[in-house]
């Protein structure tokens, strides 16, 4: 206004009055509204809006405070956010720093809760054909629950009543912050020991809380925690809080359980029943084999009653024997007759005479066989004046005039020792000059 002399505020002045007033005036401050445009940084902060059917304030949630949080914030939900209302200079709005967020009553959980049940079932963690057996009779029983509740208690004494089994501990806590990590990481940890270890790889897993409302329950809703269960190759029942209460790690187990007590039950099988069946069992088989052994006797004794009398059945045979024992005795007095027969003909044939005229006919066959020997020998005619005649050079006997004029240089043989000669000439020999020759026919003269 003209004449005014008030001072002028700076941008910064304004804001820290503002900031100042926003504070004192309302300091810590309950809102209940929906979350809306949920982000997360890469810093692990949360920002957020809080809205209701007229009005939205910005939020913030630092990121200690939102990993504590124990539920997953997201847009939609409707929530109770309790912290200090600020301003953020920077931007000129104000907003409320949230110290702590809860569900806005049971309502907002089961619409959460039927979200992620429709989300997760989606993609098959709740499908009954991926549920595993449980074995009938587990060596060793790996537990995930607190180590001070009365569940634990419970469990193992329904197990030392029923069945002593030797029982792992993997302690978690089962409410509050952090408590859904604890019990995954639990589950994973027994799913990963080896089988032959320290400790014992569990045949069979029970996750296991006492009962309490939706809220403290609200840990095995978590997805980090379904997830595990499904993942789990062991065989896993979930026993979590009292019969009435459900959550999302029972559709994720292999078996649900009413109550901490009830898993044990399922888990093993009364010891005591066990040994009266197989009792049982074993008289029943006992029974079964001398009941079979007695019907045996008197099929039997029946079938010996119907059998022929042994003098009956060898009768035949007997008398068969008989017969062949009689043929047998003559045919051997036979064959030893015919042998006396054979032996006396030889006998006489080695008479002194007999055997003097078959050797005076040997020595005779020998001497003409030697006589026809002699007279074959190649050298006998040249006692008689013959001459054998060989070519010199190849050693090889000439036996025609051919040979003789192709060789030229000859060996002649004769009885007393060789002669070497050559051939001079070549004529026609003295059987040829002394042949006759033929007759020539007078010419006849010509007539004309």
């Amino acid at each position: 206004m003209p004449g005014d002399n008030a001072a002028a505020f700076t941008v910064s002045e304004l804001s820290g009055r503002l900031k100042r007033m926003v504070e004192g005036e309302f300091g810590h401050v309950k809102l209940r509204g929906e979350i809306s445009g949920f982000k997360r940084a890469a810093s692990g902060h949360v920002y957020l809006c809080l809205k209701d059917e007229k009005a939205v304030i910005d939020g913030v949630m630092w990121r200690g405070v939102a990993s504590a949080v124990p539920f997953a914030p997201q847009d939609g939900l409707e929530v109770i956010a309790t912290g200090k209302l600020t301003t953020y200079p920077g931007r000129s709005k104000y907003q409320i720093v949230i110290e702590r967020m809860e569900l806005a009553g049971e309502g907002a959980l089961m619409a959460l809760f039927e979200k992620l049940k429709a989300t997760l079932g989606a993609e098959g963690l709740f499908d009954t054909a991926a549920k595993k057996p449980l074995p009938f009779l587990p060596r060793t029983i790996g537990v995930v629950t607190s180590p001070t509740g009365a569940v634990i208690r419970d469990i193992l004494h329904r197990l030392e009543d029923r069945c002593p089994t030797h029982v792992v501990v993997w302690p978690v806590k089962v409410q509050g912050e952090g408590s859904a990590q604890e019990v995954a990481r639990a589950i994973r940890g027994f799913d990963a020991l080896p089988a032959d270890g320290a400790v014992p790889r569990p045949d069979l897993l029970i996750v296991a809380r006492g009962g309490g409302s939706i809220e403290d329950l609200w840990s095995f809703n978590e997805e980090v925690v379904v997830r595990a269960i499904a993942d789990c190759s062991i065989p896993l029942i979930s026993a979590v809080g009292h019969e009435t209460d459900t959550s999302l790690s029972d559709h994720a187990a292999d078996l649900r359980a009413p109550t901490p007590t009830a898993a044990a039950e399922l888990a093993v099988p009364v010891l005591a029943e066990l040994r009266n069946m197989l009792a049982t069992m074993t008289l029943r088989s006992e029974r079964c084999a001398r009941r079979y052994h007695e019907r045996g006797r008197e099929r039997l004794d029946a079938l010996v009653r119907v059998l022929p009398k042994r003098d009956a059945l060898l009768g035949p045979q007997r008398q068969r024997a008989d017969e062949a024992a009689r043929a047998l005795g003559l045919a051997l007095e036979r064959r030893l007759a015919l042998g006396h027969r054979q032996l006396d003909r030889a006998a006489g044939a080695l008479r002194p005479a007999m055997l003097a005229q078959r050797l005076a006919a040997a020595k005779d066959r020998l001497a003409s066989a030697g006589r026809l020997l002699e007279a074959a020998h190649p050298e006998k005619p040249l006692e008689r004046g013959y001459a054998w005649v060989e070519a010199r050079e190849s050693g090889t006997v000439a036996t025609t005039a051919d040979d003789a004029r192709k060789a030229a240089a000859l060996r002649l043989h004769f009885k007393d020792g060789t002669v070497d000669a050559r051939v001079e000439r070549s004529g026609p020999t003295s059987y040829d000059r002394k042949k006759p020759k033929p007759a020539t026919k007078p010419e006849q003269p010509n007539l004309l």
